[in-house]
Parts: C-alpha cells; sequence; structure tokens
C-alpha cells in the first residue's frame, strides 16, 4: 500500500501561548527547533523510506521541514496549498475562547476574511488526490488544521469530531491511500 506520513510544526510561542496562529507567519521556538531536529533523528534512523517531503511556506513548517531535510537526505519542496487555513480576525486569539469554538463548527464561516473549512478541505483534497497518483511516499510538514483535513481525507469525522482534532508539535501520522485499511494513529510523539 502506498503510504503517506504527515507532520506538524515544532513549536512556536503562540502554541506556548494558547494562541490561534491560522495563516500568521510565526517563528519556532528553540524547543520547535529542537523537535524538528529530533523527527529528523527518528526518520534517518528508522524504516519510514520517504521519497519526498513536502512542506508549507509558513516559516514554522519549512524550517521544520528544512531540519528534517538537512537530517535525512530527503528533497525538499515548498507546496502552497499547505498553508494553514486563515482564522481571519481569530488569529492571534486564545485558542479555547468560546467565541471561536461556536465559529469553528460552521464549515462555511471564513471567520471575517479568513478561509472556510470547506475551502481548506477542496484545496487539501486536490493535493492528496494528486499525490495518490504516482509512486512516491511523501511527508507533508504543514499545520494542526491541515492535519484534521489530512485525517477526513481518510476517515469519516463528525464535525465535533473533526473541530476538536488536532495532533501534537513534531508528531508523525501514517496513512494508506486505501482507505480500507489506513491508519492515522501518531507513531511519534516528541
Amino acid at each position: 500500500m502506498k503510504k503517506l506520513y504527515f507532520t506538524r510544526h515544532g513549536q512556536t510561542i503562540w502554541n506556548v501561548e494558547n494562541k490561534i496562529c491560522g495563516a500568521t507567519d510565526i517563528e519556532l521556538t528553540q524547543l520547535g527547533r529542537k523537535q524538528a531536529d529530533s523527527l529528523g533523528e527518528i526518520i534517518r534512523s528508522s524504516d519510514y523510506h520517504i521519497d519526498e517531503i513536502l512542506c508549507s511556506p509558513l516559516i514554522r513548517a519549512k524550517e521544520t521541514a528544512e531540519r528534517i531535510a538537512a537530517k535525512t537526505g530527503i528533497p525538499l519542496r515548498v507546496e502552497p496549498r499547505l498553508k494553514e487555513q486563515c482564522f481571519g480576525k481569530y488569529e492571534g486569539t486564545p485558542r479555547n475562547g468560546a467565541e471561536f469554538a461556536l465559529a469553528k463548527t460552521s464549515f462555511i464561516n471564513s471567520y471575517g476574511d479568513g478561509e472556510t473549512m470547506l475551502h481548506l478541505a477542496a484545496r487539501i483534497y486536490n493535493l492528496l488526490d494528486e499525490l495518490a497518483q504516482d509512486d512516491k511516499i511523501y511527508l507533508l510538514a504543514a499545520h494542526n488544521g491541515i492535519a484534521r483535513v489530512v485525517r477526513s481525507y481518510f476517515y469519516d469525522m463528525t464535525n465535533e469530531e473533526y473541530a476538536a482534532y488536532g495532533i501534537g508539535n513534531c508528531d508523525v501520522l501514517e496513512f494508506e491511500f486505501n482507505r480500507a485499511s489506513s491508519s492515522g494513529d501518531a507513531i511519534s510523539n516528541l
């Protein structure tokens, strides 16, 4: 079966402060850089067989991917469709804010001047459909919101499950393009 791996970027200061990053370009913390380096070491010394890393153009995901590529020698390419969802007026606000939680339950909400979850899903699903067509094994280095969409591509999820889903910084998810046997559990937790 053709596999796909996904990792979320390393820690940012807004992760520490429990703020919504979205499309705001936030750098990694020192711990975030160490997480990315450690993940690169794990990938290099394991049995992943990754052919190419695709990453979001946002600095936190791009630097994570660059650090992994430096440790592993795996080729890297920036993929603009992996950019995190723009949460508009909610960026920089608390992740657990009641107003934001309610807004996330509407998949057609653009958060003022942001991007709807439906538009986000369309661009990620199109990318995954393309990646399924070749024989390469990819590692996607992106964001929590992108992890949600990728998981929903492989698994049915309720709106509540989708809104609540998330992974830790530099965790790795593994999926198979055969839906009947896909696996989407974290296999690395740094």
